[in-house]
């Protein structure tokens, strides 16, 4: 093998020496050559190769490759230039090359970093697209999830980057503890915000298009992203909300996105003359109820005298449907409540408005001017 390497390293020194070109000048030059032919293969490779993933039906194969393809080109592109750097400054002998090998190493980490962010960010992508979605987490948690996996990469390249450099990573950590107390009282609504956040991925109280509202405050809204130091709200006049984290962990906060079901409570009065017909309304009404389709059955059902008004005898309506969606349940609610009115229409009733009767007194008796 030996001999080999010698008799090409001969080949090139005699090449070079016809062209006045000297053995270390060729061996640089065919370094960067190769390296950019093999840079350029390599990318139409991975490319044919992500082609081919993205025809099956597993989303991470692609993920993988698609986020490895600029990464992993610049990576053979680095290590070319930096060995052409290397052979080059073993002939120089000048201090800067000295600085390849640190660089290579920095390189490597940053690439390596970058390829695993990529790839975090792609499956996160297709999880939130439905591509890859199993059921088994909502869109807040896979948020979470990609953002801890990317902050953790960051921080064990910068870590590893700053050992290879010669930095001691146990100083560093000796730092950080000590200068996490001075900043965590200079930055104490940050850190509550990031908290405020944490919480919210972990007790998941609502997710990103969950439609929220609290009584404490006038937030009100559909919820369109997470990020660790504010939520930002869509209010239904399309306005921008944005609420810090911290809010939430000292706020009620309530979810109507996810109820069950959605109430009819309406109270409706009927003339004081159609006393004799009420109970025969108010079982027209209910039996009208327990057979519609819209209405949830396994839920309270009730429709009860419930008052002598000032103008009407008043009963109340307590049903439930089974959609939650605003619109279908005003659209029912609606039906509902004309039907009602062609019920009490049907017993010859009327609904009551407010009215006032009033009784005039006769004129008094003139007194009598006779003894």
């Amino acid at each position: 093998m030996d001999a080999i390497n010698d008799r090409i390293a001969a080949s090139m020194t005699n090449f070079g020496a016809s062209f006045g070109l000297e053995g270390w000048m060729i061996e640089v030059f065919l370094t960067v050559f190769f390296t950019l032919v093999a840079a350029a293969f390599l990318k139409r490779f991975l490319s044919r190769l992500r082609r081919q993933f993205e025809k099956t039906s597993n989303p991470y194969d692609d993920a993988l490759v698609s986020s490895a393809e600029r990464p992993m080109v610049w990576l053979l592109t680095v290590l070319g230039l930096c060995q052409a750097a290397e052979a080059a400054g073993a002939q120089a002998q000048v201090e800067l090359f000295e600085l390849v090998d640190p660089l290579r190493t920095l390189a490597v980490v940053s690439l390596v970093a970058l390829w695993g962010v990529r790839f975090v960010q792609q499956v996160e992508d297709r999880f939130l697209a439905g591509e890859a979605a199993d059921g088994r987490m909502d869109a807040t948690t896979a948020t979470a999830v990609g953002k801890l996996l990317r902050m953790s990469i960051i921080i064990t390249a910068v870590l590893t980057a700053a050992q290879s450099l010669g930095f001691s990573i146990a100083g560093i950590l000796a730092f950080g503890g000590v200068g996490g107390i001075a900043v965590g009282f200079a930055a104490r609504d940050l850190l509550a915000n990031f908290f405020g956040a944490l919480m919210v991925f972990l007790d998941r109280p609502f997710s990103v298009g969950d439609w929220i509202r609290s009584p404490d405050q006038e937030i009100e809204g559909t919820v369109e992203h997470i990020g660790w130091r504010l939520t930002r709200i869509r209010t239904f006049d399309q306005r921008p909300l944005y609420v810090p984290n911290a809010t939430f962990m000292s706020l009620t906060v309530e979810n109507p996105s996810r109820m069950n079901n959605r109430r009819i409570y309406e109270t409706i009065g009927v003339r004081y003359d159609d006393v004799a017909v009420l109970p025969a309304i108010l079982e027209d009404i209910r039996t009208y109820l327990a057979g519609h389709e819209a209405i949830d059955h396994g839920r309270t059902l009730m429709v009860n005298f419930n008052a002598f008004g000032a103008s009407s005898l008043d009963f109340f309506i307590y049903t439930f449907t089974r959609t939650t969606v605003w619109t279908e349940y005003h659209a029912i609610k609606e039906a509902i409540l004309l039907d009602i009115a062609a019920i009490i229409d049907r017993h010859g009733a009327e609904i009551a408005f407010p009215t006032r009767t009033l009784h005039l007194a006769g004129p008094s008796p003139e007194p009598s001017l006779n003894p």
